[in-house]
């Protein structure tokens, strides 16, 4: 499959920003079945410096500095890429998970592939132990990891409410948990949590999702949005496998991949600082279109 991705952010801003910081991490990765085809990035207003590197996890971050005075700030993101991935069934066989985490443990690789630097806590995923918990009620004793992600992610998707407005990017993992209520993001840090918890390696993930409108209904341009999921270590055979907690899903040709890290502080597609307005506002608008 081939999609041209289009996503623009914009703030507008209370009174004029003298200066403006910001990183990017708006290109699509390449790999795991995953092939970046072409990528741009438009600015307004034209910034003074940009800088390319790829941080620890290998996301593209783009760095930019703006030095002129502004009231509004747009960053029009468009991709094209190309996804061919093939995923084991939900019932396929796997390695009993208590396997998987001591081999996990015994990794001595310390690259952004290794599993080991996706076991521990991380700023915006704690281990508690009521998660924990909770995701041992899918790992029963010699069960195989697949299936007991299978059975957390089904269990996250049911047992949680996606409610939009009942959480913002600052709302602790155990608030979320207690009142089983939020968004993609929170859902995916309640499984990386309780995976960690198990002593299992679990990122996340940031990117796309294709959407497909109810039948009769046309699609609404700028009605797409980012999404987040899970990748978990599944053993040196299956390697890393993506779960979607929000759809109960396996992620195969419908997600695109923005960036990998430990939590949404690592991958945040936008983030950075202003010096000049206390108040902003966001828009943001994102359209995943299948051109093949």
């Amino acid at each position: 499959m081939i999609y041209d991705i289009r996503h623009v952010t914009s703030y507008s801003y209370e009174s004029p920003v003298s200066y403006s910081r910001c990183s990017l991490r708006l290109e699509p990765r390449s790999g795991d079945g995953q092939q970046l085809v072409s990528h741009t990035v438009e600015i307004r207003p034209r910034p003074a410096d940009r800088t390319v590197r790829h941080d620890f996890f290998g996301t593209h971050t783009e760095s930019i500095v703006i030095e002129t005075s502004h009231r509004s700030l747009r960053i029009d993101s468009r991709s094209r890429v190309s996804v061919s991935r093939r995923v084991p069934a939900r019932d396929a066989p796997s390695r009993p998970w208590e396997e998987v985490r001591d081999v996990a443990f015994e990794s001595t690789s310390l690259g952004p592939e290794s599993p080991i630097g996706y076991v521990f806590v991380s700023p915006l995923v704690p281990v508690q132990q009521p998660v924990t918990a909770y995701a041992s009620l899918s790992f029963l004793k010699g069960a195989g990891i697949l299936a007991g992600a299978v059975d957390l992610m089904h269990r996250i998707r049911t047992e949680f409410r996606y409610d939009p407005k009942a959480t913002v990017i600052s709302t602790p993992l155990e608030e979320v948990f207690e009142k089983r209520h939020g968004v993609c993001q929170d859902f995916a840090h309640v499984m990386i949590a309780g995976l960690r918890g198990l002593g299992l390696p679990a990122a996340y993930v940031s990117g796309y999702l294709r959407t497909i409108p109810p039948p009769g209904k046309p699609r609404l341009q700028g009605a797409d949005a980012t999404h987040a999921w899970v990748a978990l270590w599944c053993g040196e055979g299956l390697g890393w496998i993506g779960f979607d907690p929000t759809n109960d899903i396996l992620v195969e040709n419908d997600h695109i991949v923005l960036a990998v890290g430990r939590d949404f502080s690592d991958v945040s597609p936008v983030d950075g600082i202003i010096v000049g307005s206390r108040k902003q506002k966001l828009a943001v608008a994102v359209d995943v279109l299948l051109v093949d």
